[in-house]
């Protein structure tokens, strides 16, 4: 799909996690040469800034288990209605996060005119948690869910007729799961990549074969909603929720690559980079360079 111009929409939110920090990632990331680096690349980039979020000290306490879900419901509403005008409007959007949860806002807006887009999921963790499995009740381990038609539905703002079915998608990069999400996501069927079916396969292989299953899907259209913490932390140390074992620095531009020859990809999140965790930036300016090999820069 053709791309000329890009909008980026900032969403610097930390209430769907339990660790602070991930709020700074929208600034961390045109820190490290967002903009100037798309325009490079020949693309109109259109800064729109950040939708407002209030901090967690804005919010009065809540009794509930699931923490802040009324307040990240609201800043997805927002985040959907930004998306949804960006993409009708021409762009290619780019969500800077802020914590996974806001995911459920973005897609929400690219699917809420009626497109049939599919979404691939790169993520160390698989997001599918609902109210009733999830340990900690932090709402970032459940956009995924919530986009499908479970709990919390208030996450995902759009109608019904608008959910994934659970063979849109494919998690991608996946090696922590908790116990009632495995449950989850096999009574769904998702298609899920595991970092074992990397390591036996390679990644580009891998990749072919997501693409693959959206092609049997018929979708001619692809979200990528990529979490950093898809990386190994030695290359990507600045993550709010680290995982040994995940992609290297090769792995993750070649994946991107084969992304950006497929030619499906429409719209992008980057999410859960904190920069308190983070040495001199490294993990954003590793994520604009992904960025970059995604939407056309090549080594030759």
């Amino acid at each position: 799909m053709k791309v000329e111009k890009i909008h980026l929409i900032g969403v610097p939110m930390d209430l769907g996690q339990g660790r602070r920090g991930v709020d700074m990632g929208p600034s961390a990331l045109r820190y490290a040469g967002l903009n100037s680096a798309l325009e490079a690349l020949g693309y109109s980039v259109h800064d729109r800034g950040n939708i407002s979020v209030p901090g967690p000290e804005e919010i009065e306490e809540e009794q509930a288990p699931i923490k802040h879900l009324p307040a990240v419901s609201l800043a997805n509403s927002a985040l959907a209605k930004a998306v949804e005008e960006a993409s009708e409007q021409g762009y290619f959007p780019i969500v800077l996060g802020g914590d996974h949860s806001i995911a459920a806002g973005s897609i929400a807006g690219m699917r809420r005119s009626g497109r049939r887009i599919g979404v691939l999921w790169i993520d160390a963790h698989g997001d599918y948690n609902t109210p009733e499995t999830t340990p900690s009740g932090n709402l970032h381990g459940m956009p995924l869910a919530a986009l499908t038609g479970r709990e919390p539905k208030s996450l995902a703002p759009f109608e019904e007729e608008h959910y994934l079915k659970p063979q849109e998608v494919v998690l991608l990069g996946v090696r922590c799961l908790d116990p009632g999400e495995k449950q989850n996501l096999r009574e769904d069927g998702v298609h899920i990549f595991t970092m074992r079916d990397i390591d036996e396969l390679g990644v580009g292989e891998i990749t072919r074969q997501a693409l693959a299953h959206f092609s049997r899907m018929q979708i001619d259209e692809i979200y990528v909603s990529l979490d950093m913490d898809v990386m190994d932390p030695q290359f990507a140390p600045g993550v709010g929720t680290p995982v040994t074992g995940g992609l290297s620095y090769r792995e993750a531009h070649l994946l991107m690559e084969i992304l950006s020859e497929d030619g499906r990809v429409v719209g992008l999140d980057v999410v859960e980079i904190n920069p308190i965790l983070d040495i001199k930036n490294r993990t954003a300016e590793m994520a604009v360079d992904l960025i970059s090999s995604l939407l056309g820069k090549r080594i030759l």
